[in-house]
């Protein structure tokens, strides 16, 4: 696992999750389309993962996965301190933030 593209992707997506979340609190639109938007936002973190590590598929995929995952985790966490999603969404979402991040990772092995 290449650790600086870890940092790197987790902390990209990371900004953009709070963004959305933060700007969702504020915008009943945005806070509509949390799930799909962060998922894409999961999904671009695993595709930076995997370009910016350049290791084989297993480290992609693992890698590409956790950068979503944990991303997803805290935005979800700071959009339930503000009230906005229920605790369970900590779980679900984190999951499916989690697989489109795999997702990512395996799209950046396809695509050279």
């Amino acid at each position: 696992m290449n650790r600086n593209a870890l940092i790197y992707a987790t902390l990209i997506g990371l900004v953009l999750q709070l963004i959305m979340v933060i700007g969702g609190h504020f915008n009943a639109a945005l806070a509509a389309q949390f799930a799909l938007v962060g998922m894409l936002i999961s999904l671009v973190a695993g595709l930076l993962y995997g370009r910016k590590a350049r290791g084989g598929w297993s480290d992609s995929l693992i890698g590409g996965a956790l950068a979503g995952g944990i991303c997803a985790l805290i935005g979800i966490a700071v959009s339930f301190v503000l009230g906005d999603v229920l605790a369970m969404i900590l779980v679900v979402g984190t999951i499916g933030s989690a697989v489109a991040g795999l997702i990512g990772g395996a799209i950046a092995k396809i695509i050279p």
